[in-house]
């Protein structure tokens, strides 16, 4: 046998050196590998060969997968194994252990890996009912030297991991070693702590010494190795052990933090005790970090530490100790123990501000909470100290709102610390951008303990900025990062002027929001502020992204003006004149986003402040109104969106005369024009057929980009949109009086429902009337559009013109856009852009109407004669070739709000008509095009330009696939806003902390917090009563469990399917369709079941349906029978549970794990799962007697699984 062993091994280590030889041939490697695998598998020999190929006189890679060997023995064939063998086995594993490696610093860490695993296997199958002395031989290594030692805290770490973190194990077997864990945890503390101890000391000892240095760093190497293993346990051990001896191990740590090759160990093993939760009278032990000399040698570690990446984690790191210590500080201060605010809290709050004011931004975000947290807490935001540093911190806030440590760049210190933590100028953007909204939040709660300083700080920031001159920086290197060109002697979006007012901005709109909120009203600083306000308004700047900052400061600072309302004026004019900004005199130039974004901006702000103060605005009218028609009949260059705008704010103004007749007449003269070119001759000719529509917009003319002439078809496009935002903005802003009394004396009121409530007319109502025929043209001939013919029709250059502009597709396909690129571009770079962008915002529009129509008019838009008809013969029309991102915002902006907003009333004559075709064709279109997405195979091709091919039809079946997705999640959101309604209980009184043992507690038997209940809605109820339609949302949604959408699927499941469901179950349901609404939830988790969020909202399901129609229908029996490995033993004795009445119940949890296990057979596995060898650990003796009544034994009996307990359990 030795010679056959021999032999074996020779091969083995021939087939190891093949594998890993970057000379081998792809054929050679997979034949030594296949020659590797068969052998593990197959082979009498494997711990033989296995301990020989081990023995450290063989190279590293062959002694590594001789262990290997030894190890797949352990987890596939233990089970099968004699005892004596397996007593063989372990130990030779020991004595590996114990002389089988090198010294400390010569052994290579993956033989380290390997070693601790192969005894990690055996102990998670035999400890400790048949290896009780493993701890004892595991102390007993650790005499024998560091390497012994290393290797014994690499086995304790993995068997943490394993049980406690990734619980990779039995539920009994788990269950088991986690409590001889825990009753040895205090001597396991101990040993660990004995162990760091004396290894620190030793390393201290001869880190200095000439020639110690090997053993000074093998000492450290332990020391490293015992920190880790720390870090395992700390995690979830009771916090007595953690908290002993007057927090003996967290002051040991502290100390560690000035050792530069321990301090990051240290640190992550501080930070993780710290972070505990848990009762707040054992985390009382942690308020001893407060004292003198922890802060001392935390506030020491944190100096001079550089940009190198082992310091810098540990920078972090000691900042997240900081944190930690923060959220203990305010859970415990104010609370039942009755903690104080530390002494030392100034010493503390001095350190954390450094960290503030650190170069790094990622070191600045993670202090953000903990400022929030110590801002509004009840008790220490009044500290003196909370309060002085509630100052310093917004002057810090002035430097850490300013955008600067592009990695590209390197104008700012923290560009290198950026380009540590981040990988790219987007990266660190998007970062930047949440860094700042946090910032706010923490910006205003410290203006709510210090207002009046917060306003000081702004004003003299402000002042600062107004006076300083322009720095537009280096535009060149913006020039070469963005695609885009900065005009010269402008400023770019990294400018320095630029930055700081984008911050100052920010730092602005916080204040003032919460000066309001905390201070009365006779302490505003209302002088000061006027001086502010004026100051800006007097500011002039030809720069855009200046002006926009500009424009946010005079919003900003508004509120301030209705205590001075002879400053309206000046604000006004201040803003007309940036509604007509241009950069220079010629206006024919395409204006860049900056630009329109200036306006823009300008017209927002005068929408804003009519919407929030109209009353403040009311006196102004008629100046406002005269400005607005020179504006529209001079040279003002006013895009459609900008006229639209204002004419927004004139209504809303408009909404102040509270008086209907008043307010109609001025509607009238407002729309006339547009109310006369919607419903010309013309545009009825235009709106009537698709090919003279077509024309009239240009797409079917070939263009050229270099074409910069308005053309006709562009003014024909423009008027068209005109006429659809004014229409838009009329019906969305014109209202009645919210003060019934004022409604009635205005002549809004008109009847009274039998109700008793009031019916108002709404001033726009004629001019919608008459413009709805035209709207719902424009519907219909938009639908056609997409008729093979009208397809044919458009141009050369136009024939995208209806799909997804490239912004759309990135967003859809979660890609992001160069952040340099959306500012100074023009907003449409090509015409096919400008037509692609034409037709989607009228599609949208269209919708917007209507829906803004049924809120604003109510019952003069639901009463509309043949109203459900008109919308179906226009909005239904041609919708077999209307693109699935066409027909999402009919469902989400027009459809769902008439759901959400019809009256009862209404539900036959407008709901149905439209939802029932609607929901019938939405389940075949979705049926058929999820079949295509389930049947697509990829198209592989040899050659580069098949390839290349290849990759852009994968791009487009992502994003056709993405969209079906998104309108499958949009159709089953309207069925779920028709049919279901939320009942969410009153919630219990929460803990105020979690249990210390959280961790300890196993997940299956925590006790879960009121479910929210799902009943019919009044529309669902309506619907019910008509078959057709409810059979139809019945199978879309029992469809959609098995579509590949888990968003979807959990939602539908959990919410939708059995409300619906269960309204029918008392009725005459047909055998075939039970069962297949049945076979609808096991083919769902056959899809899904794999993802755990989903396997439980379909297993419940699944229960629902059986335990609710199996009485009825023997059919479910037969579909249970074809579920793979199910045991009809099991299924017997539940069905028997189910049907006989006298029959002996169990508890409902039991119910569900039987269930569970019966259905067991139908749960896909992911693809990273289904070839995956499963291992098996058998359960040993139960170490600790359940104490349970004769009846749940009695259960346990019947259920078969007498042989896990022993006679004597049986007999209790």
């Amino acid at each position: 046998m030795a010679d056959q062993v021999a032999a074996m091994c020779e091969q083995l280590i021939k087939a190891v050196n093949a594998m890993m030889d970057a000379e081998t041939s792809q054929i050679y490697r997979l034949e030594a590998l296949k020659f590797c695998e068969e052998f593990k598998e197959t082979s009498s020999f494997c711990v033989p060969c296995g301990l020989q190929l081990a023995d450290k006189a063989q190279p590293a890679v062959v002694r590594h997968f001789g262990l290997q060997i030894l190890e797949h023995v352990i987890k596939f064939r233990w089970n099968n194994m004699q005892q004596q063998e397996k007593v063989q086995l372990k130990e030779c594993a020991m004595q590996l252990l114990s002389n089988g490696t090198h010294s400390i610093l010569e052994e290579v860490s993956h033989i380290k890996d390997v070693l601790s695993r192969i005894t990690v296997e055996m102990i998670k199958r035999e400890w400790p009912q048949h290896w009780p002395d493993m701890l004892k031989e595991m102390e007993a290594l650790t005499s024998q030297g560091e390497a012994q030692t290393e290797l014994v805290m690499l086995i304790l770490l993995r068997l943490a991991e394993d049980v406690i973190t990734f619980q990779t194990l039995p539920t009994q077997r788990r269950r088991d070693i986690q409590q001889t864990l825990t009753q040895n945890m205090e001597s396991i503390f101990r040993f660990m702590m004995a162990i760091l101890q004396v290894n620190v000391k030793d390393y201290r000892k001869l880190k200095g010494l000439p020639g110690h240095e090997l053993q000074a760093r093998a000492h450290c190497r332990v020391a490293v190795a015992t920190l880790n293993t720390l870090a395992g346990y700390i995690d979830w051990v009771s916090l007595v052990h953690i908290t002993y001896g007057n927090c003996h191990l967290l002051e040991m740590l502290c100390l560690l933090l000035s050792e530069p090759e321990l301090q990051l160990e240290a640190a992550e093993c501080l930070l993780i005790a710290i972070s505990r939760k848990g009762k707040l009278e054992d985390r009382k032990p942690f308020m001893l970090l407060f004292d003198d000399v922890a802060i001392h040698y935390i506030l020491s570690a944190a100096q001079a530490v550089e940009v190198v990446e082992r310091s810098y984690i540990f920078l972090k790191r000691l900042c997240q100790v900081l944190c930690a210590l923060g959220s203990q500080l305010c859970s415990l201060v104010g609370s039942d123990v009755e903690v104080e605010a530390p002494a030392n809290l100034s010493k503390y709050t001095e350190a954390f501000l450094a960290f503030t004011t650190h170069s790094s931004q990622f070191l600045k975000s993670s202090t953000l909470a903990t400022w929030g947290s110590l801002f509004r807490h009840e008790t220490l935001s009044k500290d003196a100290v909370v309060v002085e540093m509630a100052v310093k911190y917004l002057r810090a806030s002035m430097t850490n709102l300013v955008k600067t440590g592009f990695p590209s760049r390197d104008d700012h210190p923290s560009c290198v610390y950026s380009r540590v933590d981040f990988d790219s100028d987007e990266d660190f953007n998007s970062f930047f951008n949440s860094f700042r909204a946090q910032q706010g939040e923490v910006v205003r709660s410290a203006c709510r303990i210090v207002p009046l300083e917060a306003f000081q700080i702004a004003a003299e920031w402000l002042q600062y900025q107004i006076t300083s001159p322009i720095d537009t920086g280096d535009t060149t290197l913006f020039n070469l990062l963005s695609s885009a060109k900065t005009a010269e002697g402008l400023c770019s979006l990294l400018s320095p002027s630029v930055v700081q007012w984008d911050a100052m901005t920010v730092f602005m709109e916080c204040m003032v929001t919460q000066i309001f909120k905390s201070l009365e009203e006779e302490k505003l600083p209302i002088d000061q502020s006027m001086e502010l306000l004026q100051a800006v308004l007097n500011y002039d700047t030809k720069d855009p992204l200046i002006l926009s900052c500009v424009l946010s400061h005079v919003s900003a600072l508004f509120p301030f003006v209705i205590r001075r309302t002879h400053f309206l004026p000046q604000v006004l004019y201040k803003l007309f004149k940036a509604i007509t900004f241009e950069i220079g005199p010629d206006n024919k130039a395409p204006r860049t986003r900056a630009v329109k974004n200036v306006r823009r901006h300008a017209c927002s702000s005068i929408i804003k402040i009519c919407r929030d103060y109209p009353q403040i605005v009311l006196p102004c009218f008629e100046m406002f109104y005269n400005h607005v028609k020179k504006l529209f009949t001079g040279d003002a260059g006013l895009s459609h969106l900008e006229r639209c705008s204002l004419m927004e704010a004139l209504v809303l103004i408009s909404n102040q005369f509270k008086d209907f007749a008043k307010q109609k007449a001025f509607l009238d003269e407002l729309m006339a024009s547009v109310v006369a070119d919607w419903t010309s001759e013309e545009m009825r000719h235009v709106l009537g057929n698709p090919t003279v529509f077509l024309a009239y917009v240009g797409a079917d003319q070939v263009v050229s980009d270099q074409s910069r002439d308005p053309d006709t078809a562009g003014l024909n496009r423009g008027r068209i949109s005109f006429c659809l935002h004014a229409m838009l903005a009329v019906v969305k802003k014109a209202c009645w009086p919210a003060d019934l009394e004022e409604a009635k004396a205005g002549g809004f009121v008109v009847g009274y429902t039998p109700a008793g409530a009031p019916i108002y007319r709404n001033p726009c109502t004629a001019q919608f009337l008459v413009l709805l025929p035209n709207l719902l043209a424009l519907i219909r001939i938009h639908n056609s559009l997409f008729l093979p013919e009208n397809m044919a029709r458009l141009s050369e250059t136009f024939t995208r013109a209806h799909d997804l502009m490239d912004a759309e597709k990135n967003v859809v396909l979660g890609l992001s856009q160069h952040i340099l690129d959306i500012y100074d571009a023009p907003v449409y770079r090509s015409n096919l852009e400008r037509m692609q962008g034409f037709f989607t915002t009228l599609y949208d529009n269209c919708f917007h109407v209507l829906r803004n129509a049924g809120l604003s008019l109510q019952q003069e838009f639901y009463t509309i004669e043949r109203l459900a008809e008109e919308v179906a013969g226009s909005a239904f029309v041609s919708l077999d070739h209307v693109p699935d991102h066409r027909l999402r915002p009919m469902i989400r902006v027009f459809l769902r709000q008439l759901v959400l907003s019809c009256p009862q009333e209404y539900f036959n004559s407008l709901l149905l008509p439209l939802l029932g075709p609607l929901f019938a064709y939405m389940l075949q279109r979705l049926n058929v095009k999820w079949q295509v997405i389930n049947q697509r195979t990829s198209i592989t091709g040899e050659d580069e330009e098949e390839v290349v091919c290849h990759d852009s039809q994968v791009t487009q079946e992502m994003l056709e696939e993405q969209m079906v997705r998104l309108l499958t999640r949009e159709v089953l959101d309207l069925l779920t806003v028709s049919c279901i309604s939320r009942k969410v209980p009153e919630p219990a009184a929460n803990k105020e902390e979690g249990d210390e043992d959280d961790m300890m507690m196993d997940s299956v038997q925590m006790v879960s917090p009121a479910q929210p209940t799902e009943e019919l809605t009044e529309l669902g109820k309506c619907l019910l009563k008509h078959e057709n339609i409810y059979m139809n949302l019945l199978t879309l949604s029992f469809t959609s469990l098995s579509w590949k959408d888990t968003t979807n699927c959990h939602r539908t499941a959990s919410m939708v399917c059995w409300t619906l469901l269960q309204q029918v179950v008392g009725g005459n349901l047909l055998p075939e369709a039970v069962t297949w609404f049945y076979t609808s939830v096991l083919r769902g988790l056959q899809v899904h079941g794999q993802h755990e969020v989903c396997n439980l909202a379909l297993c419940q399901l699944a229960l629902l349906i059986y335990d609710n129609l199996r009485p009825r229908y023997i059919e479910l029996r037969t579909v249970m029978t074809q579920i793979p490995n199910i045991s009809v033993e099991a299924l017997d004795q539940y069905d028997h549970r189910l049907v006989d009445p006298s029959a002996q119940k169990v508890g409902q949890k039991k119910r569900k794990d039987q269930f569970k296990k019966l259905i067991a057979g139908t749960v896909g596995k992911a693809l990273c799962q289904q070839f995956r060898k499963e291992v098996h650990i058998r359960n040993l003796p139960s170490l600790f007697k359940k104490s349970k009544t004769d009846k749940d034994v009695a259960e346990s009996e019947a259920l078969g699984l007498a042989a896990l307990f022993s006679p004597e359990t049986n007999a209790v």
